[in-house]
Parts: C-alpha cells; structure tokens; sequence
C-alpha cells in the first residue's frame, strides 16, 4: 500500500478505526502478556468504564475470548510445526497448568495436545463434504473433494497484508472494525482472502495477501480500504474443513495431487479462500473453508 493511501482518512472514520487498529496491532505483539483493559483503554483513547463493551460488541467477543483464541491458535501451529515440549506451548499460550491448557485445546480441536501432536497433519486434514468421484476427481487419492465451479468476478473491498499466511487474521479483525465503525457491516457479505505470493519461492515476512470481503457495486470503498475485483471463470474448488493451521497441507495436496491428475492448468491469477463460517464462534475442528484455485479454460 502507498504511503499517500495509508495518510488518507475517510469521511465516513469515526475515530474508531485507528482505536480498533491500535488494540489489534498491540494485541498481536503482545500475546504472551495476559490483557490489561486499563492499557488497552489507554491505548485505544476510551473510557476505562466502557472500552470492554465498545469491543465486545463490535467484535462479538471479549477481550479475554480475542486473546485466548489468537493463543490456542498459535498453541497449534506450536504442536505441529514445532519440537516445543507440550509443558512450554501450555505455559506460552498463558496456561498455568498443563492440565488446564490440555482441557481447553480439546473443547477448541477435539484432541488433547499429544493426541493432536502425534495425529500428524494429514492424519487431521479432512473433506468438508463426502460424496462420490467426479469425473475431474475419479483415479485421484481423494483426501478432499474438489470440484470445478464457474465463479463469477464479484467486486471486494480489501485490506492488504504483508507477512505469514498464518497471522492474515489481524488484518480481518481490522476489517471487521472499520466497517463496523462505518455502519458498513450490513452490507458486507462473505469474507474471502487473495494470495498472491508463492509460499514456496517467496520469503514468509513477504508474502503478499488480502483480506477482504464481498459488496455491492454501490458500496464506498475508502481508505485505508482498496478495492479489488476477482477474476471470473474456472477454479478447482477443494472443501477444505479443520483449523486453519493445517489448511497448508490442504494446498500441497491441491496443487500436488490433484492437479497433477486433473488434466487442468492454473491460470496466471491468486488463489482465492472463502470463509463459511465464524472462527468466533465455531470449534478449529470445525471451520469450513472453500480454497479455490483458478484454472485456465479448456482448450
């Protein structure tokens, strides 16, 4: 983003935007610290009174729900791309005891810890939807189904993100607050994320991403939103159900079994994720997620 696109301020701001991004930016940096509201207030530039209740009812959850969930996320990505004893993920994602943090982590992933650790990835990752081979999956080792959908080009207005994949989260929490601070929420339909970068050619703290959100033609797209418009035709789409941890390997499996089989090409554009459910209030193990993959047409 353009540093003269960062300095624009919308009519529409209330003040609220750069509040919401301020506590979104400390709590992300900040996440081995229990939260403070008094700082957090502070830090926000709202009463100490009522700071909890302008969060709680734009996000839809308490500043102690944010943290733990952002915590037990991370706990995740610890056990499975990590060697961390189990006693220290339990203590980083604030825990004090490894039998309180194992009871947690199993209400959110349906596994205790080790059980989560041991499974291995692929041994989680699972199709959203059962049914039959289609003709463009028949002969693969189906792990996930995955089928070819025309999807038209639909306009998005967006937030970019630099960095991990893993932590695009921050810039969906910004995105939720400023258009709620705008009275824009209404309009908004459903999320959806573009990759840009290439994980596996392109350094983590530069991966290019968006997070964004499905409008209407008429909606106001001011800064520090942009506005991007998808690409219609073709895509692969994989159901993809879990924690959003492990949906990496949902895309080795795309791009490695799946394509190499289908007979299709990739089109020269981003993957695109839909999100069709609330992280909020819906159990990792849960969360549905389509992961798109745009394909040339057929010759």
């Amino acid at each position: 983003m353009t540093q003269d696109v960062k300095q624009k301020v919308s009519p529409r701001d209330n003040g609220y935007v750069r509040r919401f991004s301020r506590v979104i930016e400390y709590i992300y940096a900040n996440l081995d610290q229990d939260p403070d509201l008094a700082t957090l207030a502070e830090i926000a530039a709202l009463s100490q009174w009522h700071w909890h209740r302008v969060w709680q009812s734009t996000y839809g959850e308490s500043i102690g729900a944010t943290v733990k969930r952002l915590r037990l996320h991370r706990a995740a990505a610890d056990l499975s791309y990590t060697e961390m004893p189990i006693a220290v993920v339990a203590k980083r994602a604030g825990y004090g005891s490894l039998e309180a943090f194992s009871r947690s982590f199993k209400l959110s992933y349906g596994h205790s810890p080790s059980n989560y650790r041991a499974s291995g990835v692929l041994a989680r990752v699972q199709p959203a939807h059962g049914g039959a081979p289609t003709p463009q999956t028949q002969g693969c080792s189906l792990m996930h189904n995955v089928e070819i959908k025309s999807i038209p080009s639909e306009k998005l207005a967006v937030l970019r993100h630099t960095g991990p994949y893993m932590e695009i989260g921050k810039a969906f929490e910004t995105l939720v607050g400023i258009l709620v601070s705008r009275n824009l929420i209404g309009q908004a339909g459903a999320m959806k994320g573009l990759c840009f970068s290439d994980p596996t050619q392109v350094p983590e703290d530069e991966l290019q991403s968006v997070a964004g959100v499905t409008v209407p033609g008429d909606f106001p797209v001011d800064a520090p939103l942009e506005q991007v418009e998808t690409r219609e035709g073709d895509y692969a789409v994989l159901h993809y159900k879990g924690p959003y941890t492990d949906m990496k390997w949902a895309y080795e499996w795309l791009f490695g079994e799946w394509l190499t089989q289908s007979g299709r090409e990739p089109a020269d554009a981003p993957c695109m994720e839909v999100y069709l459910n609330n992280p909020r209030d819906t159990a990792p193990s849960d969360l549905l997620t389509d992961i798109c993959l745009p394909l040339k047409p057929v010759a």
